[in-house]
């Protein structure tokens, strides 16, 4: 038996996107399966991991645990939105690149995502404040202080993107 097919209309990384879903249609499923945006990684299935996180109207939430449907009319940021313009890196991105902060690179979509709602409500935010920030977030590879780090020098005054081979090779992958 099939469910019945609801229209959605969800602006993603600045594009609305209009798609006819399951009532059942998780917003990672949405962003994967419907837009081809694989950035938004699927974990623990279950809101603890938070490899899945993404920006809803500006506040981090995990992806696996809200229904497309119950986004209708929001906006959405996923990793792959939150570079100035494709083919470049956001400083946090590049900073990320520059201090080691990526391991086996299954945490960073959503480790990026929590960091860039933290600079986004405190420009230059403490440690303690950015360990509070990504400690909804698990990462079995780095510590977490390279991320920590990475935070400090994109927020450093006068920080920009270091390394523009960075962003080429993001490109080389997207294909």
């Amino acid at each position: 038996m099939s469910s019945s097919l609801i229209t959605v209309e969800i602006k993603v990384n600045g594009v609305i996107q209009p798609r006819a879903v399951e009532p059942r249609t998780t917003l990672v499923d949405f962003l994967r399966d419907h837009l081809g945006l694989t950035g938004t990684h699927v974990g623990c299935e279950h809101g603890i991991c938070g490899a899945c996180s993404v920006l809803l109207d500006g506040d981090p939430v995990r992806a696996c645990c809200v229904f497309a449907v119950q986004v209708d009319g929001m906006s959405v940021t996923t990793v792959e939105g939150l570079a100035p313009q494709r083919g470049c890196l956001s400083n946090i991105q590049d900073a990320f690149c520059e201090t080691h902060a990526l391991q086996c690179g299954y945490c960073t979509p959503g480790m990026l995502i929590a960091c860039h709602a933290l600079v986004d409500r405190v420009p230059q935010p403490s440690e303690a404040q950015i360990r509070d920030a990504i400690g909804g977030n698990l990462c079995r590879c780095t510590g977490y202080q390279q991320i920590v780090d990475a935070v400090k020098l994109a927020t450093t005054p006068g920080y920009q993107v270091k390394d523009t081979r960075h962003a080429a090779i993001v490109e080389m992958r997207r294909g």
